[in-house]
Order: structure tokens, then C-alpha cells, then sequence
């Protein structure tokens, strides 16, 4: 672990750059982005500006630490879906399980999801590029396990595995940034993840699942 200008920090110095990324995380939680001041960070965190500056570039960079650190977690995913079955009723679990690991993991990093959507939506590739290697961990595997049941003769061979599997991502980060929103149209969170887990369920296999 470097400072700014090269040298190795130390364990207190590691210790106080953590606390500022955990003080920066808590302030994205109730602070939009671009409110947020290194002055204020570094307050929160019981420091100073320059203490700041040893270790980030600016708030920017700080962010894109934390987000960096979200983006290995969220390689995870891939956990989900990889060597997992799509057949009967081990089908209809793994969908469950997907959906409710996805949406889990968007609420759980919610702030700092949000601020990287919008990194990646002003064109920022640094952002950009986090966003699509969260969204590889599951549409690689998603894309694998249609081909496989394309293998099996179980899946259309009309049907385009990555494009299906492109779809099905693209929903699911959809849906888990919009959860707060479905209340306002009277659908609770015990009622989205299994309606949601039959979509990905017909998505992958083409078929109703077996419950």
C-alpha cells in the first residue's frame, strides 16, 4: 500500500486510509456525489486535508478505490450461477438464488453503485469498465449455462446464448436499482424476488419452472 507520492505506508498509515474510505462510503450513503468535499471527509474521519491528499488524488479517486474493492466482491457472483444446474427443480432454485444474491449485493453497495452508474452513464471508462466486470462475473456464466442446454437439445438453437444472457443481466441490475421504486407500485420485496426469479427462470430455459 503506496501513498500519492510513492512511499509505502505504514500499518497506522494503512489504518487511516481505510477510515477515510469507510467515512467517504458512509457519506455517499446520505450525500449526493458531487456534494461531497475532501474538507468534510476528512473531518468525518478525524483527520486533515492533507492526510487526505497523502493517499487519494482527489474524492474522485477515492471513489474509484472504493468501487474497485466492490468490483472484486462482486466477482463473486459468478458463484451463483457457475456449474450450477438449470434442469427441474434445482432450475428453479438456482434462479431464486440468483435473484436473491444479486439484488442482495446491489443493496448492500447501493451508494457506491449508484454514483458508478453514473460515472459509466457520463462515459467515464474507469466506471465504466467496474460496472461491465460486475456484470461479466454473471452474464459469462449466464451465457455458458444456455449454451450448454442448447447442448442438450433442452434451448432453441435460434437462440443466441450472450444475447439472452446480456438481457437477463441487464434486467437484473435494472430491477436491483429500482428497488425502493417497486414499493411505490405496491410490490413488496418478498413478492419481486420470486416473480423476478421466473422471468430469469423462462429467460435461461425457455420453460415455466418446476416448483
Amino acid at each position: 500500500m503506496r501513498t500519492v507520492d510513492g512511499r509505502v505506508a505504514g500499518r497506522r498509515g494503512q489504518a487511516t486510509r481505510q477510515k477515510l474510505l469507510d467515512c467517504l462510503s458512509e457519506m455517499l450513503s446520505s450525500s449526493p456525489y458531487r456534494d461531497v468535499k475532501v474538507i468534510d471527509v476528512a473531518r468525518k474521519a478525524g483527520t486533515s486535508p492533507a492526510t487526505f491528499y497523502q493517499y487519494f488524488p482527489d474524492v474522485e479517486g477515492a471513489v474509484l478505490e472504493i468501487a474497485e474493492q466492490m468490483a472484486t466482491e462482486g466477482a463473486g457472483l459468478t458463484e451463483l450461477v457457475e456449474g450450477r444446474s438449470w434442469v427441474g427443480k434445482a432450475g428453479w432454485q438456482t434462479a431464486q438464488e440468483l435473484v436473491d444474491g444479486f439484488l442482495d449485493f446491489w443493496r448492500r453497495n447501493d451508494a457506491i453503485l449508484r454514483v458508478v452508474d453514473l460515472g459509466a452513464s457520463e462515459g467515464d471508462k474507469r466506471f465504466y469498465k467496474i460496472r461491465m466486470k460486475i456484470l461479466n462475473s454473471v452474464n459469462n456464466s449466464l451465457a455458458e449455462a444456455v449454451t450448454q442446454l442448447q447442448a442438450k437439445g433442452k434451448v432453441d438453437k435460434d437462440v443466441n446464448p450472450a444475447a439472452v444472457a446480456g438481457s437477463i443481466v441487464a434486467m437484473l441490475a435494472a430491477v436491483a436499482s429500482h428497488q425502493k421504486g417497486f414499493q411505490t407500485w405496491g410490490v413488496k420485496q418478498a413478492e419481486l424476488k420470486p416473480n423476478l426469479a421466473l422471468l430469469v427462470h423462462l429467460g435461461v430455459t425457455g420453460k415455466k419452472p418446476t416448483k
